[in-house]
């Protein structure tokens, strides 16, 4: 789906890439403090994970091309506003609308309207969503940084608050197909038969909402921390930039891959691996030690697990529950996912501070190892 595609690199990029360059400059400019500055930003992750559910259930009944339009004219009047919020209580208010709208136009959002449109045959669409997702972060930060030189973090957010409103809201409103795809059934031959689904409760799901929101709590975590545990370790400064730099290109080759070669792999699967493969990479942070060769594989290995996970998100619970109710069933399990993502940071600052980097990693590998127990108790429907 190129109109997705599009819409969730500058989604991404306008909303969820832009507070690490821009809040340490709203933070400064208000004389607020650091902490609560970006606490801002983990309220909107908090209201997100509230809003959820809500926003899948809407798209089951609605639509992406109604509910993903609202997202990104919410998040276009948030950016503006957020210009404008000199106060504490405006600037957190602000933040919940931002939410709302990240709930309703990013990955979730566009993993619900693509079950919608494909039912059981939207892993494929999936994927290669998650492809052009990957290069958000690439180009947003470069762009953004541009922007601020030139203009100012004020004059950046309303650039991307245009965007969201004159680009994203049109492309959902318009393009976003608002009719389910069916299957060519022309080769009768070729018609696979309907695929065993399990019912969206109990243990099963239980299981898939826990490993799910296990692992949110590892890539939250240490993005806001890894790269300055990595500097304290004795890494150059210059050289962790390049080291953090692997991560993006480590997990778009990784879905690249799997889109590739993994039609065939049931995506439990996909996630028993990409948990797997994050706790070797922290077992090898263990026994060797940070050093920059470790470090950068380290990247590298991490970057790809997280590749892997967010096709997994997506299409696990396809896979398991089934097509019927996908909007609502993404919502619950996103709910979990982005209030154990917007505590994430919190958390392992606490534990940084008051106890030590080395435990810090020993938490995020826990989280980890949750993930992947929980990944392996889960069974395929027979």
């Amino acid at each position: 789906m190129s109109v997705l595609g599009v819409t969730q690199i500058t989604a991404w990029g306008a909303i969820f890439y832009t507070p690490v360059l821009i809040v340490p400059l709203i933070a400064a400019d208000r004389g607020w403090s650091m902490s609560f500055a970006m606490g801002g930003f983990s309220l909107g992750l908090l209201t997100a994970g509230i809003a959820a559910r809500y926003v899948g259930s809407s798209i089951d009944r609605l639509g992406g091309q109604v509910t993903m339009t609202c997202g990104s004219l919410g998040g276009g009047l948030g950016l503006a506003l957020i210009t404008q919020a000199a106060t504490p209580l405006t600037y957190c208010l602000v933040w919940m609308l931002l939410g709302v709208s990240m709930a309703a136009s990013l990955y979730d959002a566009a993993f619900a309207s693509l079950g919608r449109i494909f039912g059981m045959g939207a892993r494929r669409p999936i994927t290669a969503l998650t492809l052009a997702g990957g290069f958000a972060s690439t180009v947003s930060w470069p762009v953004t940084h541009l922007l601020i030189e030139s203009i100012g973090w004020r004059g950046c957010y309303f650039v991307y608050a245009a965007v969201l409103v004159l680009v994203n809201a049109p492309l959902h409103a318009f393009l976003l197909p608002r009719e389910r795809v069916e299957p060519d059934t022309s080769d009768v031959g070729t018609v696979r038969p309907p695929a065993k689904v399990l019912p969206a409760r109990g243990q099963v799901f239980a299981l898939v909402a826990a490993a799910f929101a296990t692992y949110a709590f590892v890539p939250s975590g240490l993005s806001a921390h890894l790269l300055a545990i990595f500097q304290r370790n004795g890494i150059d400064a210059g050289l962790v930039v390049w080291i953090g730099a692997l991560f993006g290109p480590a997990q778009v080759m990784a879905r690249l891959i799997e889109f590739s070669f993994g039609r065939d792999v049931h995506p439990l699967w996909v996630a028993r691996f990409a948990f797997g493969a994050l706790l070797v990479a922290f077992l090898m942070l263990a026994l060797t030690g940070i050093t920059p060769v470790i470090a950068a594989v380290f990247a590298v290995m991490f970057g790809g697990a997280n590749g892997l996970v967010t096709i997994a998100r997506g299409a696990v619970p396809l896979a398991l529950f089934g097509a019927s109710g996908y909007g609502r069933l993404m919502g619950r399990l996103a709910a979990p996912f982005l209030l154990v993502q917007s505590a994430a940071p919190l958390v392992m600052a606490f534990v940084v501070e008051h106890v030590s980097d080395t435990a810090a990693l020993a938490l995020a590998a826990a989280f980890a190892a949750a993930a992947f127990v929980c990944a392996m108790l889960l069974r395929r429907p027979g």
